[in-house]
């Protein structure tokens, strides 16, 4: 089941390390303490930025965030998917197509017109899902594709 991270802030710890282990090196000054700190803010009252995280049976499997901005080269773009992350032992379950759907809608409800992420190593996944390239690029010592999904049509 998919639950607003407000609703489980029990997660957030285990997002945080899971996180952090996963995209490190995108931010390696960042500690494990600093990535738990900024992520309080999913848990204010406020539109963005917004998690969700798929937890079943009080097991928590993976996340997705929709950002006012995940690429600081890109201040101009926004809104942006983040953070899709899905347990290894849960992966090739339609969780993370799920959890990316999840931030679609909740996109569209605010009224956005288009959805933008980067990802260094899951293009042809997103673009299963609709997404289209906009560009390849050198982020933080990793190439990446910038990606966007037009909200108006999926």
């Amino acid at each position: 089941m998919i639950f607003d991270l407000q609703q489980r802030p029990e997660c957030l710890a285990q997002l945080a390390q899971w996180h952090h282990q996963q995209w490190r090196f995108l931010n390696p000054n960042l500690s494990l303490e600093q990535r738990i700190a900024k992520m309080q803010a999913y848990l204010d009252d406020q539109p963005i930025p917004r998690t969700f995280v798929w937890q079943q049976a009080e097991q928590l499997q993976g996340s997705a965030a929709i950002v006012d901005c995940d690429m600081d080269s890109h201040p101009e773009l926004g809104p942006w998917l983040a953070s899709v992350y899905v347990a290894p032992e849960f992966r090739n379950q339609g969780r993370a197509s799920a959890l990316v759907a999840e931030v679609q809608r909740y996109a569209q409800r605010l009224g956005y017109a288009k959805l933008y992420l980067f990802t260094p190593d899951q293009q042809t996944f997103y673009q299963r899902l609709g997404w289209r390239l906009l560009s390849k690029e050198n982020y933080r010592q990793a190439e990446v594709s910038l990606m966007v999904l037009d909200l108006q049509t999926n």
